[in-house]
């Protein structure tokens, strides 16, 4: 893997561990002045929600680390592009427009995939 997707992958995996950790420990109230959002969803999908950033953290780094199926990360990078298609239409039909980070995580993200492809 070449050094602009380590920087990338690095990135995409520090913002979401560290948000994924928070879903998963902090409690609604403690959520919901970042994340305006989480009255909408039950909190266990919110939970499950940080789960799933947790593990595309770690499929984003780990295969390519170990060499052991580092296809995953290409995958790992998909599925957060995916999930901040879906991130923006959750603030889109809700009350909070604000979609400007979700849209440069997608981009970053979709940089991160081309990156991880053309690493195969």
């Amino acid at each position: 893997m070449n050094i602009a997707y380590w920087v990338l992958a690095g990135l995409l995996a520090l913002f979401y561990l560290y948000s994924g950790v928070l879903k998963v420990i902090r409690s609604r109230d403690q959520l919901r002045p970042m994340m305006a959002w989480v009255d909408r969803l039950p909190l266990p999908a919110t939970r499950a929600l940080g789960l799933v950033e947790i593990l595309g953290a770690a499929g984003l780094v780990l295969p390519p680390l170990t060499g052991i199926a580092p296809w995953l990360a290409a995958a790992a990078a998909a599925g957060f592009v995916l999930l901040q298609l879906g991130a923006i239409a959750v603030h889109l039909t809700g009350e909070d427009r604000r979609i400007a980070l979700n849209i440069a995580l997608t981009a970053l993200a979709a940089v991160t995939l081309w990156s991880a492809a053309t690493q195969l």
